[in-house]
């Protein structure tokens, strides 16, 4: 037998399918503003990102033009050669040096105390360094906000004595500039250049070559960032550890009495990080300076 509604038990059913109905549209009204949200969002990131690059290659291209880099000679002197004669610090040593003109870069920028430069990467820029690791990590060469910040060294380490260990940082944008052609490095092709194993560094004082002993990824730390070591043992075990963390197919010999660079840069969002390390082999002091 059919059981028909009271004219309560149709109000009451129309009243709970309306509210779940609503329920619905508030659901789906919701879902559609985050969606908008998130869309302009990522949307505004794309502009700032090719804004931030576009200032770059802007203050890149300026620099070029006012910034004179010269090869110069390939006399200076040698830093702790090893005995071993048929060592390749011996064919490295024959490269000459890059010299930069500072004038026109410290008038732009105060903070500027060397020039850094990588062969078959884009590594080719002023360093700067600050009070801290903070400041150039969100602000460009002009000293203006900018999320690909600038190349900049270790506000711990001093560019005329020169640390143990001296420390440079970049980020590793995705169009290539700062250190984003740092992980160049890691691919075999660029390894199987004996060339590229050397960085040159340009200061006001003196012109400096560095032979890369270890190519590396790792996940963050401090360790490997360290500045300067209390005495020789702690020195050599960070020298072992360094060395063992090698990928590239290079043997270069390295003890206590050498003076380190490394540059440093971001792998991934993980905090992954891509390590170049080297050795000072040769210095020579810039005439007049």
């Amino acid at each position: 037998m059919k059981k028909y509604m009271t004219i309560e038990e149709y109000y009451k059913t129309q009243s709970q399918s309306g509210k779940k109905n609503s329920k619905k549209k508030i659901l789906r009204h919701s879902f559609g503003i985050l969606c908008l949200i998130i869309i302009l969002f990522s949307l505004n990131t794309i502009f700032k990102w090719y804004k931030d690059n576009s200032k770059i290659r802007q203050i890149n291209q300026q620099i070029s033009k006012t910034t004179d880099i010269d090869i110069v000679s390939i006399d200076g002197e040698l830093v702790n050669p090893p005995i071993n004669e048929d060592s390749n610090y011996y064919y490295y040593i024959t490269f000459p040096f890059y010299q930069a003109d500072f004038k026109t870069l410290l008038k732009d920028n105060e903070d500027t105390v060397a020039f850094i430069k990588m062969k078959n990467t884009n590594i080719n820029y002023p360093v700067v360094q600050a009070k801290d690791n903070k400041y150039y990590l969100a602000h460009s060469f002009d000293k203006k906000a900018n999320s690909a910040g600038w190349v900049f060294m270790d506000y711990r380490s001093n560019i005329d004595t020169l640390a143990d260990n001296t420390v440079i940082y970049g980020h590793a944008r995705l169009d290539k500039t700062m250190f984003g052609s740092l992980r160049y490095a890691l691919s075999s092709n660029w390894q199987k250049d004996l060339d590229n194993y050397v960085i040159y560094l340009s200061t006001l004082k003196e012109n400096m070559i560095f032979q890369i002993f270890s190519i590396y990824t790792i996940k963050s730390e401090n360790y490997y960032i360290t500045p300067n070591f209390d005495n020789k043992n702690d020195k050599q075990k960070w020298i072992n550890t360094m060395k063992k963390r090698n990928t590239a197919p290079i043997d270069t010999e390295v003890n206590v009495n050498d003076k380190f660079l490394t540059l440093s840069t971001c792998q991934n969002n993980q905090g992954g990080r891509i390590v170049v390390h080297a050795k000072l082999i040769k210095r020579q002091k810039i005439k007049n300076s």
